[in-house]
């Protein structure tokens, strides 16, 4: 007899079957899973209650254990993700805290800059007009000082002129005190005129 192919879940279900079932699915006959057996129910009721054991003696404990370890791990690490949350907040406020310091303390230095730099030009200022009003004063002293050199130093040659001229005019020398004085007379005199006109 050729070997005909058996759906797994009739392989799995063939031991607990009935002989009668088993030989109907070795002669080629269908296999009416569905129909109530007694003893197949039985059989099947015992499996499930030793294999219910099975897995509650030895694996829904572990899988339990492992299933409430997994809980705590991710409560713990939603626990410490709010807590890293609620560091790295507190972190930024004190980061913004200390850069609206920073740019406060920027913006005096830079006011304190502008203000030293101001008061440097203006000082500077002060100074050069001082030393420019002593440069001028001592110009103008040095112009009258160069004036009145120059304008002594003209009298003495308009006197010395004067004399020579008179002399040859009058012909015979007089007396070189009392020419420059009467000389210098007459100039006195001329000065008096242009000041006064």
């Amino acid at each position: 007899m050729p070997m005909r192919t058996i759906p797994l879940s009739a392989l799995v279900l063939l031991p607990s079957a009935s002989p009668a079932a088993a030989a109907a699915a070795a002669e080629g006959e269908p296999v009416n899973l569905l129909s109530p057996h007694g003893g197949l129910m039985f059989w099947t009721l015992l499996i499930f209650l030793f294999l219910f054991f099975v897995l509650w003696k030895f694996a829904f404990g572990p899988i339990t254990k492992a299933v409430e370890q997994r809980e705590r791990a991710l409560e713990e690490a939603i626990a410490s993700a709010k807590r890293d949350r609620e560091e790295s907040a507190r972190l930024l406020a004190e980061h913004k805290a200390q850069m609206e310091q920073a740019r406060a303390e920027a913006q005096r230095l830079i006011a304190e800059g502008r203000a030293i730099g101001e008061k440097m030009r203006t000082d500077m200022l002060a100074e050069t007009k001082v030393q420019q009003q002593d440069l001028l004063e001592r110009a103008r002293r040095d112009i009258a000082t160069e004036r009145d050199s120059a304008i002594a130093q003209l009298r003495r040659e308009a006197v010395d002129l004067a004399i020579a001229g008179a002399g040859r005019v009058i012909e015979k020398n007089m007396d070189n005190a009392q020419n420059r004085r009467l000389v210098e007379e007459f100039l006195s005199g001329l000065d008096a005129k242009t000041v006064k006109s």
